[in-house]
């Protein structure tokens, strides 16, 4: 008997080692490059500015396309809304320690929280949006440096503000326009320049109003400043600050004036307003943002500044939606040739690169 079960116990021992030879190697050399078996463990985090993930703007079309880039790179996914800009270190520290292996993070006024994180974090990938480090004259590029693990998503804003202010132009009554923006910082300040200039590319005597709003999810204040402005004959206003940008968006559609949006096509975003929209200003962030995901899956991404562009499809302006028919088709030659010139001399907005 003990015989037997010697020879029984010799007979398994053999069975689970041939099985397990001939099964599936969970070895990192059987994965190729991007593929399930070698991504699957990474996880994307993003952290979103102050505004919610509804913003109809920078946070929700952000998040929108790391999702979809996730999704399709087969890549975990979490994100955290931050309450106040005293929430961003936090919040990105909660991403890594919960297993990120790349943070996204929205917006300009995040960069000083993704630069301190990703100088204590150095093994961590970061994506941080409109936001682009600069080094202190005679020192080396950050991105070659301390902050190599750090790709910056930029967008030619003065591009897109140009080609709105050549609308806005071009369908003015009153020769008078205006941007009701939100903070004064590079990326908004490209968007009024620009738009400023190409407004002036169609018409050099017309008086653009503009006003900054030191916050990005004040409404109230948008609208208020909108109003004045329309009651000073502006028939087109530029909203171009998130929220507070909105709230002169919605002073354009009730006073009966033409509206203009931003960063995302505002139409599909925001329908209270859609009746006064002619079009929006956009950056396509969900497109940009997704690429650099599934480049993240790839192992592609690199250090450094991204600008998408005209020329590149990054930047524009959406479609007329409900003013197709009614804008005039010279202004729509216009914006036409507009979008050539910039297309072959970007120089030609008046902002410097």
């Amino acid at each position: 008997m003990r015989k037997k079960i010697l020879f029984v116990l010799s007979f398994l021992t053999a069975l689970i080692l041939t099985v397990t030879a001939c099964g599936p190697s969970s070895t990192p050399t059987d994965a190729g490059a991007g593929s399930p078996a070698a991504t699957e463990q990474q996880t994307i985090g993003v952290v979103l500015d102050t505004g919610g993930e509804n913003d109809k703007s920078f946070n929700e079309y952000t998040l929108k396309g790391a999702r979809e880039g996730a999704e399709a790179a087969g890549l975990g996914f979490s994100y955290i809304s931050s309450a106040a800009s005293s929430d961003y270190e936090k919040n990105i520290e909660t991403q890594i320690s919960e297993g990120a292996d790349l943070v996204v993070t929205v917006g300009f006024l995040m960069g000083d929280a993704t630069a301190a994180m990703a100088r204590k974090y150095p093994d961590t990938k970061f994506v941080i949006i409109d936001y682009a480090f600069s080094a202190e004259e005679g020192a080396p590029d950050p991105y070659e440096t301390d902050l190599k693990n750090v790709t910056s998503l930029m967008f030619a804003e003065d591009q897109a503000g140009y080609l709105a202010g050549v609308l806005a132009a071009c369908v003015s009554e009153t020769n008078t326009i205006a941007t009701v923006s939100g903070m004064e910082i590079p990326p908004v300040v490209r968007f009024v320049t620009g738009f400023q200039n190409g407004a002036k590319s169609v018409k050099p005597d017309i008086v653009t109003f503009n006003q900054y709003i030191p916050d990005f999810n004040d409404p109230a204040t948008g609208k208020s400043v909108g109003q004045n402005f329309i009651s000073q004959g502006a028939d087109v206003i530029f909203g171009v600050g998130g929220n507070t940008g909105n709230g002169g968006l919605l002073a354009a559609k009730e006073a009966g004036v033409k509206a203009i949006g931003v960063d995302v096509d505002q139409y599909l975003t925001y329908p209270e307003v859609k009746d006064a929209l002619i079009s929006s200003a956009v950056k396509n962030m969900d497109v940009a943002t997704q690429e650099a995901i599934q480049a993240f899956a790839d192992g592609t991404l690199e250090p450094g500044v991204q600008i998408s562009t005209i020329a590149t499809g990054g930047v524009g302006l959406a479609p007329y939606h409900d003013w197709e028919s009614k804008i005039s088709q010279e202004c729509k030659d216009r914006v036409a040739t507009a979008t050539e010139q910039l297309t072959a001399d970007p120089s030609i907005t008046g902002v410097e690169s």
